[in-house]
């Protein structure tokens, strides 16, 4: 698939991948705030690009590997941001809501995450599923 002239999976704006989650996953630019943190780590997991997903994992909660490749295999349907808070300059709150497939079956993750910025970097620390 060329995702160069495809719409970005996080849904934001309708932009194309290029344009919008394209910068950061494969254009090594960092995301300016930990939404758009946040809008990239939903679009490697839709692409199954765990080098992103762990290079923008916080080094105290990052996992070894996360295995996307295994099977059954999710399918992405789709993307809201309910909330960003930012009440500390380099401490950042982004909940959301990502819904899926697994095997034909649906599901709902609504996830209240907690990023950090260090050295300019945001990264995911973790998260709270409600």
């Amino acid at each position: 698939m060329d995702t160069k002239t495809i719409l970005c999976p996080c849904g934001n704006g309708n932009k194309e991948y290029a344009d919008c989650c394209g910068r950061y996953l494969d254009g090594g630019e960092a995301a300016a705030t930990a939404e758009a943190l946040m809008c990239s780590r939903y679009t490697a997991y839709t692409l199954g690009r765990e080098d992103y997903l762990l290079a923008t994992w916080h080094h105290s909660t990052r996992p070894a590997a996360l295995e996307l490749t295994s099977e059954p295999r999710s399918q992405w349907l789709g993307l809201e941001v309910q909330r960003h808070e930012q009440p500390q300059p380099d401490h950042a709150v982004v909940e959301f809501v990502a819904r899926y497939k697994v095997g034909g079956r649906a599901h709902r993750l609504h996830e209240i995450s907690r990023f950090v910025r260090e050295a300019g970097r945001w990264f995911y620390v973790d998260g709270t599923i409600t």
